[in-house]
C-alpha cells in the first residue's frame, strides 16, 4: 500500500465501521478527522448484520470519510483489511473519490449479488 505524502490517508466507511456501530471501536483510535460524505454506487444488506457496497453500480452510498493519523495509517489499513477479510474473499480495498472530492480507500463487495437486498436510501443506518 502506498500513501501519497501530499494528502492525508483517508477511508470511506458505510456500515459497521461507522461511529456507534459494532466495529467503530477498531477504527476510532486511528481517526484524526471525519466528515459526512457520499460515494457513487449501490448499498446492499447481506442479511448477516453487515452491508455490502458495489461502487461500479448507479446510485449513492451514504457514509463518512475518515482521515487517518499518518503515522498509524499502514497499521489502520492492515487492521481494516483483516476485519473486512473476515468474509474470506468477498471484500477488497479500492481507491475512490468521494462526493466531497476526497481520495479515500473503501471496501467493495465482490461476492454473488443475488444474495443481497438493495438498501434504497443508500444508508446502512436508515435500513
Amino acid at each position: 500500500m502506498v500513501i501519497d505524502l501530499n494528502e492525508p490517508p483517508r477511508v470511506f466507511c458505510y456500515g459497521t465501521l461507522l461511529p456507534g456501530q459494532e466495529r467503530w471501536v477498531h477504527l476510532e483510535p486511528y481517526v484524526t478527522d471525519q466528515v459526512a460524505d457520499r460515494v457513487g454506487g449501490r448499498l446492499y444488506d447481506t442479511g448477516l448484520g453487515y452491508p455490502a457496497a458495489r461502487f461500479d453500480e448507479v446510485g449513492n452510498i451514504v457514509g463518512r470519510t475518515f482521515e487517518l493519523d499518518r503515522s498509524m495509517a499502514d497499521d489502520a489499513l492492515d487492521l481494516l483489511d483483516e476485519i473486512e477479510g473476515a468474509v474470506e474473499g468477498l471484500y477488497h480495498r479500492v481507491s475512490l473519490v468521494t462526493m466531497t472530492g476526497a481520495r479515500a480507500f473503501a471496501y467493495q463487495y465482490g461476492g454473488p449479488p443475488e444474495v443481497l437486498r438493495a438498501i434504497r436510501s443508500g444508508s446502512w443506518l436508515d435500513r
